[in-house]
């Protein structure tokens, strides 16, 4: 489990910042005790400010779960930055943003810090707190209390402000300080003499109660807790005795009242009662601390360690007590790889190693292989033959050329079974510049991480889930790699489209639509290029002729106007080139064009419209095929495939949309005898260009869908 230690100590990462400052924190050593403490445990943690980067940084460390996953935890220590009912603050925003948290609630914390709601509760509870009254301002009116009285802020914790006072002049004085500093009333409350007792719990309905631990107070200096003793600037010590000296049935009676007031309160996992008891053997609540201290020389953690528990058995105890309180299990189940379902074995591996699969992703876009360089290539062919030679996988003598394309193998191969069909070039411009590796809460960023590096740790991941649990060698399967994505596979396409015909069911990984589309439909596409020559002529020199770039622009308006959007039809220049001397115009023209269409004969009718725009040849010119990437169709089988996908994606709850798409895949190389889906690979956005990122979410949700998919190939095998 993912355990995030939220704190406030140095940041003040707010909008603004005015108000009351809160002055408790915790110390950057106490911090790293607790997390040595996780880690010891197996637990990945980190620590992280409590301020308003909190979202930000739990997104990135714990993203959104799937159906079935155990969510990521915060372990609380955040006592606020600023303002009123600062112990709310961070438990308020984890419940808005549905992240699981150690510790009470808003609700239990802003009752606990308000000590005159708290004494009211109590009282309403039968349960026994000393006599007291409010100060609302200067100016005030004597309480109706007899001497000596304690005075301290209404709303704070950690002793600030508390101080005894034996007469009117004392008072005033105490309580002017408080409105002061403070700004707010002032609690008076009949001091109890006698003993100062601490009752610490732990765990949920009913919680349990910790053996309590009696205050000693040796030295000069009032007979109470005060901030100068917990911060240990009085100059005096404080011992804590536990087990106290005390009667049996008081001990008890203490446990007792301090469990009631856990639960009127409605506090959850942890919490300290300060008690006082008096020289006739009386019990009193003084106030409920929400967020005890894990303070090494506080008594929570003393109590603790008297019932056995040592300081790192205590933090991830609450771990597990919080883990009951949210999903019903202090943790999860032991793992049993025998007579398991392979789904959820499958499941198990995946979630368990999300950070995993981003860093690898992460090396991946480390090599960039854009499509235009070799020795890239290279170093992707060899990381592919060591990744399948892992997996027990073997290449194919059959389906490879030795340069653009590549296939491995399971044992049981793949015809009649399932393909894997991805790219490993990133097909960009060589002219724009890398961009580096880097993570939001949502998006990833990085060198083709969508459309090339994401596939690859797709289908990485999801062979490594199925291997693990020796699933894989069970499965027809084969996966064919090209490197001439960029090319518009002109070199792969033969063998792909063999290898295509031996399977049974083909899944191209190419990325996924957002917000959540796979395509079931893809338009061909034809790359022409034109040739236009005339003669040269100087500028201003009028011929009957027309000169090349004139005559170009003109057939190219006639061209574009063949597009139609009704009949899934395109024309488009997408690049053109002249030739020219010095002093003369432009007598060469070059220009490429890309036509996109729905089905062959359309494409071969409109090659025939092209070559009659272009008309008798007044000018040279010649019209060359340059590559034509053939049309993903929907056909009754796919659909059938699709429908298992669905019904996959429905049960882990994973969002799958279908959509069709202008542009052209090798799933248009599979025959009508084959069922093929593409966008299998995780949604990515801003393809071919610098801003390319791949959707943190769906890396693992469209891994785990892709080996459920092929676990179900088990059953047909």
């Amino acid at each position: 489990m993912k355990v995030a230690v939220v704190y406030n100590r140095e940041s003040k990462s707010v909008i603004n910042l005015f108000g009351q400052p809160n002055k408790e924190k915790y110390g950057k050593k106490a911090i790293d005790r607790i997390l040595d403490a996780l880690k010891k445990a197996g637990r990945q943690a980190i620590a992280l400010e409590g301020d308003k980067g909190l979202i930000e940084n739990l997104e990135k460390f714990m993203p959104r779960t799937l159906k079935g996953e155990r969510p990521g935890m915060v372990f609380n220590l955040s006592y606020g930055i600023q303002g009123q009912a600062r112990y709310t603050h961070v438990p308020g925003i984890l419940e808005m943003v549905g992240v699981p948290y150690v510790g009470s609630g808003p609700l239990a914390h802003s009752l606990c810090l308000d000590k005159v709601v708290t004494k009211m509760i109590l009282r309403q509870h039968g349960l026994p707190t000393p006599d007291f009254a409010v100060l609302q301002g200067p100016g005030f009116e004597m309480p109706e209390l007899e001497y000596p009285l304690i005075v301290k802020p209404k709303n704070e914790a950690v002793s600030f402000g508390i101080r005894i006072v034996n007469n009117d002049q004392e008072m005033r004085e105490a309580a002017d300080v408080i409105f002061r500093e403070y700004s707010q009333p002032v609690l008076v409350e009949q001091y109890i003499e006698g003993k100062e007792v601490n009752v610490g719990l732990l765990g949920n309905s009913p919680p349990e109660a910790m053996v309590p631990v009696e205050l000693r107070f040796e030295g000069e200096g009032p007979n109470i807790y005060t901030y100068e003793d917990k911060t240990r600037k009085s100059g005096r010590e404080i011992r804590l005795v536990c087990p106290p000296d005390l009667n049996p049935e008081i001990v008890a009676k203490a446990q007792e009242l301090a469990s009631n007031a856990f639960s009127a309160l409605g506090c959850y996992d942890c919490a300290r009662v300060d008690m006082r008891l008096d020289n006739e053997g009386n019990l009193f609540i003084l106030e409920i601390n929400s967020l005890p201290s894990l303070g090494e020389h506080g008594s929570y953690v003393e109590a603790a360690s008297h019932m056995g528990m040592d300081f790192p058995a205590l933090v991830n105890r609450l771990i597990d007590v919080a883990s009951t309180r949210y999903f019903g299990t202090p943790a999860p189940p032991p793992f049993n790889t025998k007579g398991t379902d392979p789904h959820e074995l499958v499941f198990n591996y995946l979630t368990g190693r999300r950070d995993l699969m981003e860093e690898r992703l992460e090396s991946w876009t480390r090599i960039t292989s854009r499509t235009s360089d070799a020795l890239s290539q290279q170093m992707v062919t060899a990381e592919l033959d060591k990744f399948f030679s892992q997996m027990g996988m073997k290449p194919s003598d059959e389906f490879g050329d030795g340069r653009s394309v590549r296939l491995w193998e399971t044992k049981k191969g793949f015809e009649n079974g399932v393909l894997l069909a991805l790219h490993t070039d990133v097909p960009l411009n060589p002219a724009l510049y890398k961009q580096p590796f880097r993570k939001t809460p949502e998006w990833i960023y990085g060198e083709g991480v969508g459309m090339s590096r994401a596939p690859l740790v797709t289908m990485e991941f999801a062979l490594r889930s199925l291997r693990a649990h020796r699933l894989l060698r069970k499965i027809p399967l084969g996966v064919i790699c090209y490197s001439d994505e960029g090319l518009d596979c002109r070199y792969s396409s033969p063998v792909i489209s063999q290898a295509m015909a031996r399977a049974s069911h083909v899944i191209v990984l190419r990325p996924g639509n957002p917000p959540d589309s796979m395509v079931i439909q893809r338009r061909g596409q034809r790359n022409y290029k034109l040739l236009v020559e005339g003669k040269p002529r100087r500028v201003g020199q009028v011929l009957k002729q027309p000169d090349p770039l004139t005559w170009f622009f003109s057939k190219m308006e006639k061209l574009s106007a063949l597009s139609s959007k009704k009949e899934r039809i395109s024309v488009s220049a997408v690049d053109v080139a002249t030739q020219s001397t010095p002093m003369l115009t432009p007598d060469k023209v070059t220009a490429s064009f890309l036509v996109t269409y729905p089905e062959i004969k359309t494409a071969n009718e409109l090659e025939v419209k092209i070559r009659d725009i272009l008309g008798k040849k007044s000018l040279r010119w010649d019209l060359t095929l340059v590559s034509d990437r053939p049309p993903m169709m929907k056909t009754r089988k796919s659909q059938q495939f699709i429908k298992t996908m669905e019904k996959v994606s429905a049960n882990w709850e994973i969002p799958l949309g279908q959509e069709s798409s202008l542009w052209p895949s090798v799933a248009g190389l599979a025959p009508r005898s084959v069922s093929v889906v593409c966008g299998a690979a995780p949604v990515a956005r801003d393809l071919y260009t610098t801003q390319e990122a791949v959707h943190r979410t769906s890396l693992v949700q469209r891994t785990l869908l892709l080996a459920q998919i092929l676990a179900e190939q088990i059953k047909s095998a």
